[in-house]
């Protein structure tokens, strides 16, 4: 079955449920201080499109960009639901997220994930794709808890 991924207003309780899960998720393996996980009402600012991903009627995963200025986006709410890790869900929103970012005209996307053992399968996928390791960009400073990745568009 092929992955469909779709704009999202937020609008549905499906899709906030997968916001909520994302946040859940990342106050489980983060340091309250440390998480960068946007909530609900940041995610509906003009300047961030949201999708989700479905495999047939089932909410796979989600994911975020934000535009930092004209140039400069950033990867925000990557998530794969459990039940779907490791079947391509990850790959397929990242792919559609640099894809969008580059037909916007974008010339850098950056991201911040964790730096736990729990995003190493993140960290793995990012650095397959094109990023490296990078230090704080935006308004991030520099965390134990947070690794900062960049790719040039």
């Amino acid at each position: 079955m092929q992955i469909l991924i779709r704009k999202d207003d937020l609008s549905s309780d499906e899709s906030q449920s997968i916001v909520r899960e994302h946040m859940a998720g990342m106050l489980a393996n983060t340091p309250s201080e440390s998480v960068h996980a946007l909530p609900l009402d940041k995610l509906r600012q003009a300047h961030i499109t949201f999708w989700t991903a479905w495999l047939g009627a089932e909410l796979c995963g989600c994911g975020a960009l934000q535009t930092l200025d004209h140039l400069h986006g950033e990867v925000k709410s990557m998530r794969t639901r459990e039940k779907f890790l490791r079947q391509g869900v990850g790959q397929a929103l990242l792919s559609h997220i640099v894809t969008e970012a580059s037909a916007r005209g974008l010339k850098k996307l950056s991201l911040e994930t964790g730096s736990s053992e729990s995003f190493a399968a993140a960290r793995s996928m990012y650095l397959r794709n094109g990023f490296e390791i990078c230090g704080p960009f935006g308004d991030y400073k520099l965390d134990p808890h947070s690794v900062f990745m960049t790719k040039l568009l």
